[in-house]
């Protein structure tokens, strides 16, 4: 992988595979460990829609030990089309997450192509007969797989950037005393009308390819995938930092930005799977915890149940989930923490996809589990 890919690859979503393996390569030379990677497999998991998946299976990896007592591990749900290696901007020397101290789980979303996804269940679930999982599905899926395999009872947090954001708060208002405290990072309780039309706009633009076939095809549809790709790029980071070139702080001297665009347009998520990006923004524009049994669909509600410490950490120039979101969500908080990202990186500042915002995340964050 050259460079320009890798780091590219990085900052998108810090999250496309091949990004992945890069961040886990200079994660390694920060001290981080290689995660272990493992598979937990639910037979007969009802879904929130009604369908029952014969076999759900979650593809999950560990940093560090879980001690005797099982009271060191902490949660880290993956973010959009994320890997495992998702949160090593976290972990290892000067970083909040001691592998030597906490027992970390990162746990990878239903359609991210490795976890149960479109892409990899025979029918009659295959591509566009997947049924549409929701954070809920998700976050209960992981609860089994923390008290049924792991034997883990309780949880010293859940950390959780983007959709990982939404299945902490999540975690919060379905297990309210599961986690002794909560983390979120450019993410926000429900997914707001304006998201939703966001997230069409992005689907729009896929399945417009007449290669799409409604979901059968039978090669990728290039031409939707590079116009879903150009589509959600102008939401990825600020105004202010395209009107900067601030691409120019990471990118070799010459660099231009028609190499920049052509670049987030042609290798966007290499290798995903167009069923498998559409089932995950269907999971991330259906998540609200006031829709949450017992809340009657209140999500002033729902968050008012929340019974533990929340650090409530959005970038200040995010367009997929705005800062004003995210204050009125903090009104009805009981003990939050708004300590918002001052960052012109948009979303991805809150996975800490430059040396600021990952200082000062990794400050915030390890400042906040030490109290």
């Amino acid at each position: 992988m050259s460079a320009i890919k890798r780091k590219w690859s990085l900052l998108l979503l810090c999250c496309a595979l091949c990004g992945c393996i890069a961040e886990a390569q200079e994660a390694s030379k920060a001290g981080v460990p290689q995660p272990e990677q493992h598979e937990f497999v639910i037979h007969n998991f009802h879904t929130e829609s009604g369908t029952v998946l014969p076999e759900a299976r979650i593809i999950y990896g560990t940093y560090g030990h879980l001690n005797a007592a099982h009271d060191n591990a902490i949660l880290l749900p993956s973010h959009y089309m994320a890997n495992l290696h998702g949160y090593e901007w976290l972990m290892g020397t000067g970083h909040a997450l001691d592998t030597s101290k906490y027992f970390m789980i990162t746990s990878e979303l239903f359609g991210n192509g490795r976890s149960s996804s479109p892409s990899n269940t025979p029918e009659p679930f295959h591509g566009p007969r997947f049924p549409v999982m929701t954070i809920r599905d998700n976050v209960q899926a992981v609860h089994r797989l923390l008290t049924e395999e792991l034997k883990i009872t309780h949880l010293r947090a859940v950390i959780g950037f983007s959709m990982g954001a939404q299945q902490a708060f999540q975690w919060a208002v379905s297990y309210p005393t599961f986690a002794d405290k909560i983390v979120a990072t450019s993410g926000t309780a429900k997914t707001y009308p304006h998201g939703v039309v966001r997230l069409e706009g992005q689907i729009a633009a896929l399945t417009a390819d007449a290669a799409f076939k409604d979901g059968d095809y039978t090669s990728p549809p290039k031409k939707g995938l590079e116009a879903f790709a150009t589509v959600w790029t102008a939401w990825l980071f600020s105004q202010e930092w395209w009107r900067r070139e601030l691409w120019k702080s990471t990118e070799p001297p010459g660099t231009t930005f028609e190499q920049v665009l052509a670049h987030f347009r042609t290798d966007f998520i290499p290798g995903a799977d167009a069923n498998d990006l559409i089932l995950q923004m269907r999971t991330w524009e259906r998540h609200d915890v006031g829709s949450t049994p017992g809340f009657n669909g209140d999500v002033e509600r729902a968050l008012r149940s929340i019974k533990v410490p929340l650090l409530y950490m959005p970038s200040e120039t995010d367009l997929y989930f705005p800062l004003e979101d995210a204050r009125y969500e903090a009104e009805f908080i009981p003990q939050v923490s708004l300590v918002p990202i001052p960052s012109l990186w948009g979303h991805t500042a809150g996975a800490g996809s430059n040396p600021a915002d990952e200082k000062f995340l990794n400050d915030k964050i390890g400042q906040f589990l030490s109290k």
